[in-house]
């Protein structure tokens, strides 16, 4: 089966595209809500992710001159808190 988060993720697309027909909006939110639980298909879940990753997505955010100094004060925040 293809992956459930593509799945919804094209129903989403379809639920903000200007050019789909009213009648295809509203499939896409029937299966939804149907199928996925009103479009929360999972793995936003911090347990599933590998901290060793996190922490080097959040390194890299802090080194990166094209991320604004806010978002990498709360990236170096949450490496505090991860221990990293």
């Amino acid at each position: 089966m293809s992956n459930p988060g593509n799945i919804a993720g094209g129903h989403k697309a379809t639920l903000n595209n200007p050019n789909v027909s009213d009648e295809a909006k509203q499939h896409s939110k029937d299966v939804l809500n149907k199928e996925f639980d009103g479009g929360n298909v999972g793995g936003d879940n911090d347990a599933d992710k590998n901290p060793n990753r996190v922490a080097g997505g959040l390194k890299a955010t802090t080194n990166n001159p094209n991320i604004p100094e806010n978002t990498k004060k709360e990236a170096e925040q949450k490496l505090k808190d991860m221990g990293a």
